[in-house]
């Protein structure tokens, strides 16, 4: 649906060409604004409506009485089962943190939720095999658990933004609304819209506009004759940079995978891009400075950059000729 926007806002109302990087641009940031605005919406309301019932120190008590592997488990089981691009698993994110489910955990999800989905799953069965998909899954499990593993160690919580640890206020805003009915449970989520919305709508603006630029801008082209010649100890940390500025889904970038693929590049470099691409967008990171202050953006691309390298290492020194 929100591609079909898109494509009418631009290429129809706009009479822009489909082929044209500037109409490429446009689809992409109305189709990826409507999407990601309604998803803010849609979830912080819902977790909104859910602490309306359930205080979020239930919630924090629940989660804090499991073991930690535990938690870190389903929330990477979670984002395997949950088909979102990394700006999309933005919101959930923030009614994870909102939630006071703790940021390890947490972490857990935003990195795995973008990298593993069933789609992508299928589409790397058909195009690499199943060995390779599933070799593909089990590294992206072991990067989402180990990754989160050294968020926690590193005590993200210091970095987060005061407003979302305000917790007298919530508290009590909690608790009028969990003593009222269905109108005051309703007024309490929508209000949580409200607040959260208006605090990061220029940020996610500016996150799809680079985003956008970044798709319509920079040719596919490019990108495969830059990595080429991947024989180079360079083509793997050189893939991850140049995934970084990029956006997309691992569904969305599997084609461009493909067509690397077949002009001789590496397994290990193509996936490392892919991660990169999927996981770890400048868009996101736009979107997640609202919620988490600028030390904990430099660590968290650290740890998923150094994460990908190795992983494509291992992949081309597994997949050697």
């Amino acid at each position: 649906m929100f591609d079909m926007i898109g494509n009418q806002v631009a290429f129809e109302w706009l009479g822009l060409g489909k082929e044209s990087a500037l109409g490429s641009a446009v689809q992409f940031f109305v189709m990826d604004t409507l999407k990601i605005f309604v998803m803010l919406v849609v979830i912080i309301y819902l977790m909104g409506l859910l602490r309306a019932f359930v205080s979020t120190e239930k919630v924090r008590d629940v989660v804090a009485g499991k073991p930690k592997w535990l938690g870190r488990s389903l929330a990477i089981g979670l984002g395997g089962v949950t088909p979102f691009c990394s700006c999309s698993s933005v919101p959930l994110f923030i009614g994870f943190v909102e939630a006071r489910i703790p940021l390890g955990i947490t972490f857990a999800f935003l990195i795995a939720s973008p990298m593993i989905n069933e789609v992508a799953v299928v589409l790397l069965i058909g195009i690499l095999g199943w060995e390779v998909a599933l070799l593909y899954v089990l590294a992206g499990v072991v990067v989402a658990y180990i990754g989160s593993m050294v968020m926690e160690w590193f005590k993200p919580e210091r970095w987060v933004e005061a407003y979302v640890w305000d917790i007298k206020m919530r508290q009590a805003q909690e608790a009028q609304a969990q003593s009222g009915g269905l109108v005051s449970r309703h007024a309490f989520a929508w209000n949580e819209v409200k607040i959260i919305v208006k605090r990061i709508w220029v940020w996610v603006l500016a996150g799809i506009g680079v985003g956008a630029a970044f798709h319509g801008y920079v040719p596919q082209a490019w990108i495969e004759s830059t990595l080429a010649d991947a024989g180079n100890w360079w083509s793997v940390p050189a893939a991850v940079l140049v995934g970084v500025p990029l956006y997309s889904n691992a569904t969305g970038v599997i084609p461009i995978i493909e067509a690397m693929l077949n002009k001789g590049v590496p397994i290990g470099t193509s996936l490392a891009l892919m991660m990169s691409i999927a996981a770890l967008s400048l868009p996101e990171l736009l979107i997640l400075r609202k919620v988490i202050r600028w030390p904990a953006l430099a660590v968290f691309v650290g740890v998923l950059c150094v994460a990908f390298v190795l992983v494509g290492y291992g992949f081309n020194a597994a997949f050697a000729v």
